[in-house]
């Protein structure tokens, strides 16, 4: 395209709100949350590689309500727990631990939750 053409578009678009990076973020942060179960530092993590600044990034995790967050952690860490057939309770505990980690969630929050379900 032609760089002015692209320009006005861009202006148009962002004018009418079309493009616009805040709803952008929250409804990223829905959705991964809800769908993939993804914690807050992976949710973080993917908003800065997609270059969505840090007022943004912290006004969409504004819209995960914490009752439910901890609700969606007990459920998804149980869920994964009751589904390892590891005998080795140490290997148990680093597969489920690695798997919460990996996902996102608080490392305070998965080493208690760790060492609660598995003993």
């Amino acid at each position: 395209m032609i760089p002015d053409a692209r320009n006005i578009i861009l202006i148009h678009l962002m004018g009418n709100n079309y493009l616009n990076e805040e709803r952008f973020a929250k409804t990223y942060v829905r959705g991964k949350f809800r769908i993939k179960k993804w914690g807050r530092h992976r949710l973080t993590l993917e908003l800065r590689k997609k270059n969505i600044s840090k007022v943004n990034i912290n006004l969409a995790l504004k819209e995960i309500a914490e009752p439910e967050y901890v609700d969606i952690f007990n459920e998804l860490s149980e869920k994964k727990a009751n589904s390892l057939r590891e005998p080795n309770k140490l290997k148990k505990k680093k597969k489920l631990l690695d798997y919460l980690l990996y996902r996102g969630w608080e490392s305070h929050l998965v080493y208690d939750k760790v060492n609660e379900l598995i003993k």
